[in-house]
């Protein structure tokens, strides 16, 4: 798909300012044929179509860059072309042949092809170093108890992950963030709801606008309680009341996420989300991700249909159940 110009973060935010100014007024000053947003017949931002938000560029900044914050053109010719190479699933190894180790190979995965065009090194926008906050004591506390959990032998499907068992999508989140495939999204809108339909594990957020409070504390879910609202031109959804069994690179129960979605241009919605979570994180982060109108419809992603992958995992957990015990009676 071809990739349209991306206006950086800050330029976003003034062209949004500009936008609340009177089209009368623009026209004034001849700037009547500048683009504008679209709107729907309630007068809000039209956000709606398929988005897509593959990237090339890190979540985080490389340590090797350290405060570097945008690459070079020639700095992001030469990342492009060795980060192409180590995705690359059709590299023969040393033998000559290709190993399948990832179990597609390269024609399956689309992580993209290209910087986001502004350079920038990484998605986190916020801290400045492009890097993830330390973990608190209790984050990485829970983050060593859930590697031992999907370490240990597989008694049954509940002690695999949560996108094993595709009940949920690596990349659909919340929040949304680039990723091996299906790096798609279709926003519906109505005056009083958004969904928000990912092609990953084909899941959909049904977000009101209506102001309603958030579910009562006790009550917990898989993609945590959105609720959203619009800041000017900005669509915002807060999510609140997430489980103990999901987790976005070691958030905990107590996450809350703020989502903002922005049209800056006719073919780029601008997604930005802060992860504010005191019990896992040292202090809050943000992340900005371009994404791109796809004029291709959403297919269907069947996680779960005609996928062996739990079945030969029960079927391994067995076998080798079975070697431990017949090692056991052979040592008595």
């Amino acid at each position: 798909m071809r990739r349209r110009p991306f206006v950086s973060t800050s330029l976003a935010v003034l062209l949004a300012a500009a936008l609340l100014v009177p089209a009368a007024a623009a026209g004034q000053d001849g700037a009547s044929d500048a683009w504008q947003v679209p709107r729907t017949p309630d007068g809000r931002p039209d956000l709606q179509g398929v988005w897509d938000f593959r990237s090339l560029t890190p979540l985080e900044r490389p340590e090797a860059l350290a405060d570097q914050d945008i690459f070079s053109a020639e700095e992001a010719a030469q990342f492009t072309e060795e980060r192409l190479a180590a995705l690359d699933k059709d590299q023969p190894g040393p033998d000559g042949r290709i190993p399948l180790s990832g179990g597609y190979n390269d024609f399956w995965w689309d992580y993209g092809r290209q910087l986001t065009d502004d350079l920038r090194t990484s998605l986190v926008v916020d801290p400045p170093d492009g890097r993830l906050p330390g973990l608190t004591p209790a984050g990485r506390e829970r983050a060593a108890a859930r590697r031992t959990a999907l370490g240990r032998d597989a008694h049954g499907p509940e002690d695999r992950g949560a996108f094993e068992r595709c009940i949920l999508g690596f990349n659909a989140g919340p929040p949304m963030n680039p990723s091996a495939y299906n790096n798609n999204m279709q926003l519906f809108q109505t005056a009083d709801h958004v969904v928000i339909l990912n092609e990953m594990v084909h899941d959909a957020r049904i977000v009101p606008l209506d102001a309603s409070d958030h579910l009562p504390d006790g009550v917990r879910q898989w993609r945590g309680d959105s609720r959203g609202h619009w800041n000017g031109d900005t669509l915002v959804i807060e999510t609140q009341n997430f489980t103990a069994k999901t987790s976005f690179r070691g958030t905990g129960p107590g996450l809350h996420l703020v989502e903002r979605f922005t049209r800056v241009e006719e073919g780029i919605l601008l997604y930005e989300y802060t992860v504010t979570d005191p019990e896992s994180f040292e202090r809050p982060w943000s992340v900005a991700v371009p994404m791109q109108k796809n004029d291709l419809p959403v297919f269907e992603y069947a996680c779960h249909e005609g996928n062996y992958g739990m079945l030969n995992l029960m079927v391994s957990a067995r076998a080798e159940d079975a070697r431990k015990a017949a090692e056991a009676g052979g040592a008595r």
